[in-house]
C-alpha cells in the first residue's frame, strides 16, 4: 500500500500489528498530516498537473509552505514505486493524522480487535527549523493538541531522531512514551546516546543492523525496550526476535 496513508493503515491493521508507525509533518496552517519528508517526494508524487517531480525539484514542495487544502492536490499512491514492485497503485493523498486516527479506531472496533498503539515519529531536525517545519516547542504543542482531542495519549509512542523534540515532550508531557531513534551510521555508546538525550526513553529504537543481544540487555538492565527499525525479511525478524527484542518495525508486517 502507499505509504503513510490510511488504506496502508488499515491493511496493517487487518494483518494483526499491535502498533503503526507513521511520520509527521506539519502544515502552513497547522494542521498535522502524515508524510516521510517534509516535501512531496518524486517517488511517489503526481502533480495537479498529472506530471512527476523531478528529484532535484522535491524539496520546492515544501509542506510546511502549502495549506492542508493544497496538499490535497498532490496524488501520493498512483505513482509505481521504485523500490516497492508489489506496492498497489490507488489514488491516496496524505491525510490529516486525526483522519489517519479516526480510522483506525473504528476499524478496531468494527472488526473486535485490540485499539492499537501509533508510533509518530517528528520529522524535525535543527538545520531546518522554521524552514521546512516548526521549532521543537511548537512542533509537539501541534501533534500533541491532535493526541490530545482524540484521547489517545495512553497508546501514543512519539518517536524521533532529534533528541529536542523528546526533551519537549518529556519535560511537559512528562507520561508520555517516548521512542530514541538511531540511524546505522551512530558509533556512539548507549550511555552517550542517553547522556544526549537527558532522560531514560521508553524505547530504544536503532537501526535493526547494530541490534546484537548485548545491546538488549544492556537497554533491559535500564528498563527501556528495544524496537529495531526497518526490517524487511524473515531471516532478520528471527535473528531479532532471538535477540531478545521487544519490538520490530517493518514495510513488510505479513512476513509475521
Amino acid at each position: 500500500m502507499p505509504e503513510n496513508t490510511i488504506p496502508a493503515m488499515l491493511h496493517a491493521l487487518s494483518l494483526g500489528v499491535t502498533t503503526l508507525e507513521m511520520d509527521a509533518v506539519i502544515t502552513k496552517d497547522k494542521q498535522v498530516i502524515l508524510s516521510h519528508e517534509p516535501f512531496f517526494n518524486h517517488q511517489i508524487t503526481t502533480l495537479p498537473n498529472g506530471r512527476f517531480i523531478e528529484e532535484q525539484d522535491e524539496k520546492k514542495y515544501n509542506i510546511y509552505h502549502m495549506s492542508y487544502a493544497e496538499t490535497q492536490q498532490y496524488d501520493v499512491g498512483m505513482k509505481p514505486h521504485p523500490r516497492y514492485p508489489q506496492q498497489q497503485k490507488l489514488q491516496a493523498t496524505k491525510p490529516l493524522l486525526s483522519q489517519v486516527i479516526d480510522s483506525a479506531e473504528a476499524f478496531a472496533q468494527t472488526t473486535h480487535r485490540a485499539l492499537p498503539f501509533y508510533n509518530i515519529e517528528t520529522k524535525i531536525q535543527p538545520l531546518t527549523d522554521n524552514v521546512y517545519h516548526p521549532a521543537p516547542d511548537e512542533f509537539v504543542a501541534t501533534l500533541m493538541k491532535v493526541i490530545t482531542q482524540k484521547n489517545i495519549a495512553a497508546r501514543v509512542i512519539i518517536q524521533s531522531f532529534d533528541p529536542r523534540s523528546l526533551q519537549v515532550i518529556h519535560r511537559l508531557y512528562p507520561t508520555m512514551k517516548t521512542a530514541l531513534l538511531i540511524e546505522e551510521f551512530d558509533k556512539r555508546s548507549l550511555d552517550e546516546q542517553l547522556q544526549q538525550l537527558g532522560f531514560t526513553p521508553t524505547i530504544y529504537s536503532p537501526a535493526y543492523k547494530l541490534v546484537n543481544a548485548s545491546l538488549v540487555q544492556a537497554c533491559h538492565h535500564k528498563n527501556i525496550k528495544v524496537v529495531a527499525w526497518t526490517v524487511n525479511e524473515k531471516a532478520g525478524i528471527l535473528q531479532l526476535k532471538q535477540d531478545g527484542v521487544d519490538g520490530i518495525i517493518s514495510d513488510y508486517p505479513n512476513l509475521f
